[in-house]
C-alpha cells in the first residue's frame, strides 16, 4: 500500500511476517498486505516505569523511551533573575547637613559694659575734643572703685559730671559716659533708686537722639536698678516707666527688638509685685 501522506512512522519495529500454512512462501520473501494490523499505539497511556514491552510474544529490548506528547499548558516563561541593582545613595539635603553658623554674641550692655570699663586694663581715654581735662578724675574714680573705696568714688563722680556738665554741656557724649559711671557706682553703694532714675533719663536722652543701642543698654541699667527694689509699691510706679519706655523701643530698628524676651520677663515681674502689693494691702 502506498504511504498514508502526513502518518507519523509507526512506533514499533516491523518482523518478518512467519511463513504461512496455506502458501508456503519462504521466511523474508515479499507477500501482499493481509489487511490485519496490530492495535494502534496509544498516546495517552502514562508511561510505565521500567518495564519492557513484549510484542508477538517476545520480549523486545531495543523499544526507544516513551515520551509522553500531550500538549502541556501554557506556562510564562521564566524570566531571567535581574542583576541585582546596588541600593541608590541618599543625596544629603545640604540645609540640614551643614554646620550650624556660630551664634552671634551678645554684646556687653548695661552695668556690664560700665563694669568692663572701669575694671578693665585699658588706659582711661576721651574723645580728645577739649575733653583731655577728665581722664585725671576718671582715673581716679576707677582706682576708688577698684579698691573698694565706693563712698569715694561716689563722691568723685558726682563732682566730675557738675564740672563737665558745666564745660561741655549737659548732653556731650563724655558727660553722659560720665553719668553712666555715676549710676553703676550708686548701684554698688546699695541706691538702686539713684541708679535706676539715671540711667531712664540717659535712656530717654539716648532715645531722643535715635541711638539705639545706647538707649537700651541705659535700659538694661535702669532695668538691673529695678530689679534691686524690693518695696511692691515703688517697684510698681518705677516698673510702669520703664516697660513704657522699654515697650517704645521695640516698636523702632534695634536690640531691644532682638531681645523680646528680656521685656517678657520685665513685664512677668510686674505681675509677681502686684500679687505681692495686693496680700500686703490686706
Amino acid at each position: 500500500m502506498p504511504e498514508s501522506v502526513g502518518e507519523s512512522a509507526p512506533t514499533f519495529p516491523l518482523h518478518a511476517v512467519p511463513e504461512s500454512a496455506d502458501g508456503g512462501a519462504p521466511l523474508g520473501s515479499v507477500q501482499a498486505p493481509t489487511g490485519a494490523f496490530g492495535p494502534p499505539p496509544v498516546m495517552d497511556a502514562a508511561p510505565v516505569a521500567d518495564v519492557p514491552p513484549v510484542m508477538d510474544g517476545q520480549l523486545v529490548t531495543d523499544v526507544p523511551p516513551f515520551v509522553d506528547v500531550r500538549p502541556v499548558a501554557d506556562v510564562p516563561p521564566v524570566a531571567p533573575e535581574r542583576a541585582s541593582r546596588p541600593a541608590a545613595i541618599p543625596i544629603p539635603d545640604l540645609a540640614l547637613t551643614a554646620p550650624e553658623p556660630d551664634p552671634k554674641p551678645t554684646p556687653a550692655r548695661g552695668f556690664d559694659a560700665v563694669a568692663e570699663a572701669v575694671l578693665g586694663d585699658e588706659p582711661v581715654t576721651t574723645d580728645g575734643a577739649g575733653t583731655a581735662f577728665l581722664i585725671e578724675p576718671m582715673v581716679r574714680i576707677n582706682e576708688a572703685v577698684k579698691a573698694g573705696r565706693i563712698d569715694e568714688a561716689a563722691g568723685l563722680a558726682e563732682r566730675t559730671v557738675a564740672d563737665a556738665a558745666g564745660t561741655l554741656g549737659p548732653e556731650h557724649p563724655e558727660v553722659l559716659r560720665l553719668r553712666e559711671l555715676a549710676a553703676y557706682i550708686a548701684y554698688l553703694a546699695g541706691d538702686p533708686l539713684r541708679a535706676f532714675h539715671l540711667s531712664l533719663d540717659l535712656a530717654r536722652i539716648r532715645h531722643r537722639a535715635h541711638d539705639a543701642e545706647a538707649a537700651y543698654g541705659n535700659v538694661q541699667s535702669a532695668a538691673t536698678a529695678w530689679r534691686a527694689v524690693r518695696d511692691p509699691e515703688q517697684g510698681l510706679a518705677l516698673g510702669r516707666d520703664l516697660i513704657d519706655l522699654w515697650t517704645e523701643l521695640t516698636t523702632e530698628d534695634g536690640p531691644a527688638v532682638e531681645d523680646i524676651e528680656e521685656l517678657e520677663s520685665a513685664r512677668a515681674r510686674m505681675g509677681r509685685l502686684t500679687e505681692r502689693a495686693r496680700r500686703a494691702a490686706e
